[in-house]
C-alpha cells in the first residue's frame, strides 16, 4: 500500500469543525492514517510548494452525465417542458467518451462524488454494455459515484394521452417524435430486475447502484410500488425527480388529491433510502413529511434558474428539518461545472437577510459534502477528513485565494465563501489517488477528449436534422398545450 503526506496550511475537516492551521495529513492507501499539527509552517517558495486550503471534495448529488451545454444546443432560457425535447438534437456518441468528459469536468470543478441518474441512453450498444462503459469512465477518471438506472413506463411525450398532441403536429413533426419517443416500455418487473442485475455486477466501495424512477408522472403505480417493495427488502437506495416545475405541481394536485408526497409515503417509497431531486414546488407540509421520513432533497439551483423552473425554497426545507444536498443537474451557473461557485451561489441565495441567519456556513458545508455523500451511498461518515476515513481531499490554491488580502487573518471559510471557484482547484485526491494534480486532470487527457467529442457532434449533426427542422413547431404546440390544458411533459 502506498503512503504519502499532504500538507494543509488551512484544513476545513468537516461541517461545523474549526479550521486547523499547518496540518499534515497522512494517507495510507485509500485511508487517512492520521492528522497532526506540524507546529510550524513548511517552507514556501516558487520552486517548492504553494500554500493550500484543504477541505473534503464536494458531492454532486444529482446529475445525468451530459456533456452538451444548454446554449451550445440552442436550449438557452427554454423551460424544462420544451428543453427536454432538445436533448434529442444531440447526436448519439460513444458513451465512455461522453461520460469521461462529463466526469473530468466535474472533477476540475471540485467534485469527488457524483450521482449519475442515467436518463439519456446513447443506444449504440445494448443497455448493459452501455452502463459498463459509463462505469468504466467513472473509474478511469477516478471519482466516487452512484448510478441510478432510469425506470420509466408511461407518458413518453406528455402527461396523459398524447394522441391530441400528435394530431396537432404536421406529419413531419409527428413522425420525428414517434421515431424517438413512442417505443414500448419494458414491463415493470423486468425494469426492476434489470436494476438488480446491474447492481450485482457493478456495486463496489466507490459505486452504489440505485433504482432510478424518472418521476411520478413518468412511472406507473405498479413500477413505483415494485421499487418501493424491493428497496425495503434489499436496502437499495432510490433516486428520482419530484415537483421540478409549476406544471408538474398542477398535474400532481389533480392526480393525487391526498398529495403526491403523501402518495409516495403510502406506497412505502418515502424513507431514508430515497433522495428527491428538485422539490421546487413542494409545500411546507410536504417538506415536513419528507423530513419526518428521513428522505433527502437534492437542490439544483443553477439548473432550475437556467430552465425556468423557479428557485427551491431551501429556507423552508431547512426549517422543516430536511436533509438537503447539492446537485448540479449538468447545468452550473456559467455552464462550466464549477461546483465551488454553485456552493457559494446557494449560500448567497439562502443565508438570510440582515441579521437573520437562515443558513450557516456549517450547514452549507454539510449541504455540499456530507449530505450529498449520504444521498449517494448512505454513508454517514462521508464528506469528512478524519483518521480512519476515506482519503478524499480537495486542495485549493490559498495563495491565489488570498493574493490581495490587507487584513492578514481573514478566516479560511470566509475566503472560501467569498471567492472560491474552479480556477482555485489545485489537487483532488479520491481514495488516496490523484484525480486532479496542479489544476489539470491527472487521469485522462481531457482537452483531447473534449475536442474529439465536439468534432463527432458536429460531424454527425445531420442525424438529427429531421427533429431540428420541426423543433420550433413542437415547442409551439407544447407551449399551447401547457397554456390551455395544463399538465406536464
Amino acid at each position: 500500500m502506498s503512503t504519502r503526506t499532504v500538507f494543509a496550511d488551512w484544513l476545513l475537516p468537516q461541517p461545523g469543525s474549526a479550521a486547523q492551521e499547518n496540518v499534515a495529513i497522512e494517507i495510507d492507501g485509500g485511508r487517512i492514517a492520521g492528522i497532526s499539527e506540524t507546529g510550524r509552517k513548511p517552507p514556501v517558495t516558487s520552486a517548492t510548494r504553494r500554500r493550500h486550503l484543504v477541505l473534503p471534495p464536494l458531492s454532486n448529488a444529482h446529475d445525468h452525465a451530459r456533456v452538451a451545454r444548454n446554449s451550445a444546443m440552442g436550449g438557452f432560457d427554454k423551460p424544462l417542458e420544451s428543453w427536454l425535447f432538445r436533448l434529442a438534437l444531440i447526436p448519439a456518441a460513444d458513451p465512455w467518451m461522453c461520460s469521461a468528459v462529463s466526469f473530468g469536468r466535474s472533477a476540475l470543478g471540485g467534485v469527488g462524488a457524483i450521482m449519475i441518474h442515467y436518463t439519456r441512453i446513447q443506444g449504440m450498444t445494448d443497455f448493459r454494455t452501455e452502463v459498463g462503459q459509463v462505469v468504466k469512465a467513472l473509474r478511469d477518471v477516478g471519482l466516487r459515484g452512484a448510478f441510478a438506472v432510469q425506470c420509466r413506463d408511461r407518458n413518453p411525450i406528455v402527461s396523459g394521452p398524447h394522441d391530441a398532441v400528435l394530431a396537432s403536429l404536421s406529419s413531419g413533426a409527428g413522425a420525428a417524435l414517434e421515431k424517438r419517443y413512442l417505443k414500448p416500455p419494458m414491463p415493470a418487473r423486468e425494469q426492476v430486475a434489470l436494476v438488480e442485475a446491474i447492481a450485482s455486477e457493478y456495486d463496489s466501495d466507490t459505486l452504489c447502484v440505485q433504482y432510478g424512477p424518472a418521476a411520478v408522472q413518468w412511472c406507473t403505480d405498479e413500477l413505483l410500488q415494485l421499487i418501493a417493495e424491493r428497496s425495503a427488502a434489499t436496502g437499495r437506495r432510490v433516486h428520482m425527480h419530484l415537483l421540478e416545475t409549476k406544471y408538474q405541481r398542477a398535474w400532481a394536485d389533480r392526480e393525487f388529491p391526498q398529495g403526491i408526497v403523501r402518495y409516495l409515503d403510502e406506497i412505502g417509497l418515502l424513507s431514508p433510502r430515497l433522495s428527491l431531486a428538485h422539490c421546487v414546488w413542494a409545500r411546507p407540509e410536504e417538506y415536513a413529511l419528507i423530513a419526518e421520513r428521513g428522505a433527502t432533497i437534492v437542490v439544483n439551483t443553477s439548473s432550475n434558474l437556467a430552465i425556468r423552473s423557479g428557485r427551491a425554497p431551501m429556507d423552508k426545507m431547512l426549517r422543516a428539518g430536511c436533509r438537503v444536498a447539492m446537485g448540479m443537474d449538468g447545468v452550473a451557473f456559467d455552464e462550466d461545472e464549477d461546483a465551488l461557485r454553485e456552493m457559494r451561489l446557494n449560500y448567497a441565495l439562502n443565508k438570510g437577510a440582515g441579521l437573520e441567519a437562515a443558513m450557516s456556513p456549517a450547514a452549507l458545508q454539510a449541504f455540499a459534502t456530507t449530505n450529498g455523500c449520504f444521498a449517494l451511498d448512505g454513508r454517514t461518515t462521508g464528506g469528512r477528513i478524519e483518521p480512519g476515513g476515506n482519503a478524499d481531499l480537495l486542495s485549493l490554491d490559498l495563495d491565489l485565494l488570498s493574493h490581495d488580502l490587507v487584513e492578514p487573518d481573514v478566516p479560511a471559510m470566509e475566503l472560501l465563501l467569498a471567492r472560491a471557484g474552479k480556477s482555485h482547484v489545485r489537487d483532488l485526491i479520491v481514495a488516496g489517488k490523484d484525480v486532479v494534480r496542479d489544476g489539470v486532470l491527472a487521469t485522462l487527457d481531457l482537452p483531447a477528449l473534449e475536442a474529439e467529442l465536439l468534432a463527432g457532434f458536429r460531424r454527425d449533426i445531420a442525424s438529427t436534422a429531421d427533429l431540428r427542422a420541426v423543433m420550433p413547431e413542437i415547442e409551439r404546440v407544447l407551449s399551447d398545450r401547457l397554456a390551455t390544458h395544463g399538465g406536464c411533459c
